[in-house]
């Protein structure tokens, strides 16, 4: 159970973050340097109601996604993020689980693509943070709780995303994720969570159990995706997966061509989800 140490800390950690080293605009009058709390609730995907009953000791219990992305939003190292969890009341993931950490150094690097679709994912494809571009484009996952935050599952078992495929495409890209899954299962066999992943969409889905059954190992590689957006239209982009090998993350990014009508689209889209992310309240997330 988390303790009033919990809140304190994450308060102590808020009032050292530079709004402008989380990538936020500094203008008008602060009363502190650090962020605020409606800032940390937006960076971290967390109701500001939440943030204020953590930090005044009255939210116990929360979650490891909670804490991580408290982590995250904080711009904590190693140590730090050790130490939050067990002020949470819980056990640091070890080794043997999937990574769910972005540094501050990889986070800087993020901060700069601003004009950019960006979205980070884990070894497992649970998306981590998603850049407003991103949400966008492929359109915002703010609200999305459990498996619906695996890219896998909505591929697999959900809804699915914007991006267009032809039938022999979707073939492929089921197959890439299964085999994919199972690589990263093999990597960290004591995760539980990534174990009822699988088991779930095993049991859900026969064509992901006759992938499964048939052994294949591999990494799903992005590329060239065209993706149907309600607002601007169709939009084909360069999709390129970088790799962050301490960690086990994969960075997604999406870029158009300069001068195409892509370009175009991209950059209206920009100032589109601009407006919609000032609209927005943060997002609701409890432990």
């Amino acid at each position: 159970m988390a303790t009033a140490e919990f809140g304190q800390t994450v308060r102590r950690w808020r009032d050292r973050v530079p709004p402008e080293a989380a990538g936020l605009p500094t203008g008008g009058h602060r009363r502190a340097a650090g962020l605020r709390r409606e800032e940390l609730a937006l960076l971290a995907g967390i109701s500001v109601d939440y943030i204020t009953r953590l930090e005044q000791g009255r939210a116990t219990n929360p979650s490891e996604q909670v804490v991580e992305a408290l982590g995250r939003a904080l711009r904590l190292s190693g140590a730090e993020r050790e130490h939050l969890f067990r002020v949470a009341g819980l056990v640091p993931p070890g080794r043997d689980t999937v990574p769910a950490r972005i540094t501050p150094s990889v986070q800087r690097l993020l901060d700069r693509l601003t004009g950019t679709p960006v979205a980070v994912f884990d070894a497992a494809w649970t998306l981590l943070l998603a850049n407003p571009l991103y949400a966008a484009l492929m359109g915002d996952p703010s609200g999305w709780r459990g498996n619906e935050r695996n890219a896998a599952w909505r591929m697999l078992l959900g809804p699915g995303t914007r991006v267009r495929h032809t039938p022999e495409a979707r073939r492929a890209l089921e197959a890439g994720l299964v085999a994919d899954l199972r690589e990263t299962a093999t990597r960290y066999p004591a995760d539980q969570r990534l174990r009822r992943l699988i088991a779930e969409l095993r049991a859900s889905s026969e064509r992901v159990a006759e992938l499964w059954d048939s052994g294949a190992v591999g990494r799903h590689e992005a590329s060239r995706k065209t993706v149907d957006h309600p607002q601007v239209g169709t939009v084909t982009l360069d999709c390129d997966v970088l790799s962050v090998t301490a960690d086990d993350l994969r960075i997604m990014v999406y870029t158009a061509e300069p001068g195409t009508r892509d370009a175009e689209r991209l950059a209206l889209l920009a100032v589109l989800g601009t407006q919609a992310l000032a609209e927005r309240p943060p997002a609701r997330r409890h432990g």
